[in-house]
């Protein structure tokens, strides 16, 4: 008897460590920043006219971007064109650099010309951007012609695309952006921290003597399941609001606005104003979160009709991402809800450190400058 419970508190610390793990350098699995560029493709007068609008971040990393002649061969250099099996070399038709503000941050615009691709069937794309130096780069494209908007997105994994342009395109446009939800709340180092935060006290309860653990996992769950629908429902909505232009914040604010809710919900851990009501915080600063994740869809200046399905899509994908998120977090953590680990260094200690990074993060927003490379 003895020794299988000294096995069990073997097994919870390690259950505990593995929590602790996750929680403390999830976000430290990514060695990178994540980036995008984005390409746009219209079909005009018989040609393609282009426009590529690339992240200065990464851009300064490989080439000098104060020379644009050799800052429009690098970039092009890493893009093939396909056009009914025939390869099509762009023409540059800006001859000086302009720079853009987008919610990737400042961004250099090249543009260019696909001539005599009037009759063009179909169109086939690889790119290959910044994969090498930057494996969290994505590559979005959006290309218009006959009249229907297409959509992709470009990761190391899936490199080169074929674009039917005379097939309808909304059952693929839809599941990209269903990935694209799922890799944005995975990348989203602010947004996971968020949700962790709040679900650290998921399998507690607090009492005059402190935290203690609950005792069964089914009001853990369902205190899980209340943050998470509070969280999905008001970030739904102010996500609708803002792409469809209804609402909108500037994006500094924004930002600045989401790091004070990080540090604000691991605070409540520490010195708990919202007690046994963690859904009520998740509602009014999901309200925020929304906005941020709007601005991954803006910058593609989508159609109102293609903006609609490609929201749903990006919507669901947020969704399966974070319950990807609580699905793996709460059974480790109400294995190890009774240990002093998880009390402790988890909670406690976890909590203050996520309070410091959102801190810094939220100066870092408010005041436009960089102190840490994440």
């Amino acid at each position: 008897m003895k020794r299988v419970k000294k096995t069990l508190q073997t097994e919870s610390k390690k259950i505990a460590s593995a929590v602790l793990l996750l929680f403390l350098f999830s976000f430290q699995a990514f060695a990178h920043e994540p980036s995008k560029s984005y390409l746009s493709l219209t079909m005009d007068s018989g040609r393609f006219i282009g426009q590529w609008d690339v992240p200065l971040t990464d851009l300064e990393k490989v080439a000098p971007a104060a020379n644009y002649p050799k800052v429009t061969a690098y970039v092009l250099s890493h893009l093939r064109i396909v056009v009914d099996g025939q390869v099509v070399m762009p023409r540059v038709t800006s001859r000086e650099s302009v720079l853009e503000e987008l919610s990737e941050g400042r961004c250099i615009q090249i543009n260019f010309v696909l001539d005599s691709v009037a009759s063009a069937q179909t169109l086939e794309l690889t790119y290959n951007l910044f994969f090498e130096t930057n494996s969290l780069h994505r590559g979005l494209v959006r290309i218009e012609a006959d009249g229907k908007t297409r959509v992709a997105s470009f990761s190391p994994e899936r490199r080169s695309q074929e674009f039917r342009l005379t097939e309808p395109a909304a059952a693929s446009q839809f599941l990209v952006f269903v990935r694209e939800g799922v890799w944005h709340i995975w990348t989203g180092y602010d947004h996971i921290l968020f949700l962790l935060a709040l679900l650290l006290p998921s399998v507690l309860q607090r009492d005059a003597g402190g935290w203690r653990a609950v005792a069964a996992l089914r009001p853990a769950f369902l205190n899980v399941l209340k943050i998470v629908t509070a969280f999905t429902l008001a970030h739904s909505l102010t996500l609708s609001l803002a792409t469809l232009g209804m609402i909108h914040l500037p994006s500094r604010l924004t930002e600045s606005a989401i790091a004070l809710s990080v540090m604000l919900a691991a605070a409540n851990n520490l010195w708990p104003i919202v007690r046994e009501r963690g859904w009520m915080m998740a509602f009014g600063f999901g309200l925020i979160h929304g906005f941020g994740f709007a601005t991954a869809l803006s910058d593609l200046g989508l159609k109102r009709g293609a903006m609609a399905l490609t929201l749903i899509g990006f919507n669901l994908g947020v969704e399966v991402g974070q319950l990807a998120i609580a699905a793996v977090f709460l059974p480790a953590a109400f294995a190890a809800r009774r240990t002093w680990v998880y009390q402790t260094p988890v909670l406690r200690f976890g909590s203050t450190f996520v309070i410091l990074i959102a801190g810094t993060w939220c100066a870092e927003r408010a005041l436009n400058v960089s102190f840490m490379p994440f």
